[in-house]
């Protein structure tokens, strides 16, 4: 069967699961199952969303097609794959699809059952023109390196229930701030990180000053300080929804250029199918104003890897509240270097989460303004942090660590 893509302008929700690159196979990675009579079949429905990016104007990726399988392990050229194929392989804007945005690829009937794998196939980047990035004010489309295993497709594993005569809703959810990567000397690569949910209407919903779009606005959803969930407001009215949210505590970090952080710590969401609104058009969100600074240095791995990515965030601890994220950016893969640009001087504005509109922000308590603890990770090696990096009176351009298993 196949489908053209359609956007949809839905808001969606779910629990995540773990995804990896899917290595390249044989052939023969076009077999389907067996049918089976129609009082057991049912119909799966895909859908694709984003989070924000950071530094591009635009993120195009080119879907080819969607596969699916009941087996976790099932590698390309085994049996038990059903496949969505695009009419047309489809070019999308991940930037066009954060605040909630889906982009439909496509639908197709499976045997019922629960399914434990499912594989995102991009169009080869061959012409250079597939798969490309728009830097920020550079107004030019430019190749996106991309792995040979995008052609067996992008590996998500994780399960979900197919019911006989209903319809199961999957979101791909494509995290292009951290799948896009610089190689140096202007060159980037696709590292995909994509996460599977199903499809639910829930979250975190707000509004920000209209004084503050054009900013770089981005708000997100966290927990013990790393980020669950992001997003942009709308460029018009300043309207944002951090959906697809587990029911749990999330303290929720806005921040744009030339502003404090402001955090809500504690946001609740009570149900997949509850939404928490913390502010409303009439009384939107401000931020206080702030000069910037920078942090910056070389992440060394020892041994050497040439393709996993290291990853720095800028990190601040409120006294009697939350450890929260307020910037993070992904190091070179070539060199090794990183800058977290745009980093708020001032103190960041700090409320716990009430019920009280309009939310009374203040200078959080046991933050010293424009003093960060910096950490850097990588998958497969231990986690190292600098404390107290101070930013008051000057950029910091050698934070630099080395990472071990």
């Amino acid at each position: 069967m196949q489908f053209t893509a359609i956007r949809s302008p839905l808001l969606i929700g779910g629990v995540v699961v773990a995804a990896t690159l899917g290595a390249c196979g044989g052939g023969g990675g076009d077999s389907a199952p067996a049918p089976a009579p129609l009082a057991t079949m049912g119909t799966l429905s895909v859908a694709m969303t984003d989070a924000p990016a950071c530094g591009f104007d635009a993120v195009n990726v080119t879907v080819a097609k969607v596969r699916v399988n009941k087996s976790a392990t099932a590698g390309e050229s085994e049996s038990g794959w059903a496949d969505i194929t695009l009419a047309t392989p489809k070019k999308v804007n991940l930037l066009d699809l954060t605040n909630g945005v889906l982009e439909t690829l496509g639908q197709t009937s499976l045997e019922a059952g629960q399914y434990n794998q499912l594989r995102l196939v991009l169009d080869a980047n061959a012409s250079g023109t597939a798969n490309t990035v728009v830097v920020s004010g550079t107004k030019t489309e430019q190749a996106l390196e991309t792995p040979s295993a995008v052609q067996s497709g992008i590996k998500l594993v994780g399960g979900f229930t197919v019911e006989a005569g209903k319809r199961a809703d999957v979101v791909i959810d494509f995290d292009a701030c951290k799948s896009v990567v610089s190689r140096g000397r202007g060159a980037y690569a696709l590292k995909p990180v994509v996460k599977m949910l199903p499809s639910a209407i829930n979250g975190i919903s707000g509004v920000v000053s209209p004084t503050l779009l054009g900013s770089n606005v981005t708000v997100s959803a966290q927990q013990s300080g790393s980020i669950v969930s992001a997003t942009t407001p709308n460029a018009t009215t300043g309207e944002f929804l951090l959906s697809r949210l587990a029911p749990g505590n999330y303290d929720v970090v806005i921040t744009a250029d030339n502003s404090a952080a402001a955090v809500i710590g504690a946001v609740p969401v009570a149900s997949t199918s509850s939404t928490t609104s913390l502010s409303t058009a009439a009384a939107p969100l401000l931020l206080s104003a702030s000069t910037m600074g920078s942090i910056g240095g070389t992440v060394t791995m020892t041994p050497p890897n040439g393709t996993e990515v290291a990853y720095v965030a800028a990190k601040q601890t409120f006294a009697a509240g939350p450890t929260v994220t307020i910037k993070y950016q992904g190091a070179d893969l070539s060199s090794g270097a990183y800058t977290i640009a745009r980093l708020p001087l001032a103190t960041p504005q700090y409320v716990a989460y009430s019920t009280t509109r309009p939310l009374a922000f203040a200078a959080a308590a046991g933050v010293t303004g424009g003093t960060y603890r910096v950490e850097a990770s990588a998958t497969g090696y231990a986690s190292k942090g600098v404390d107290a990096v101070s930013i008051a009176t000057q950029n910091q351009t050698a934070v630099n660590f080395a990472l071990a298993p």
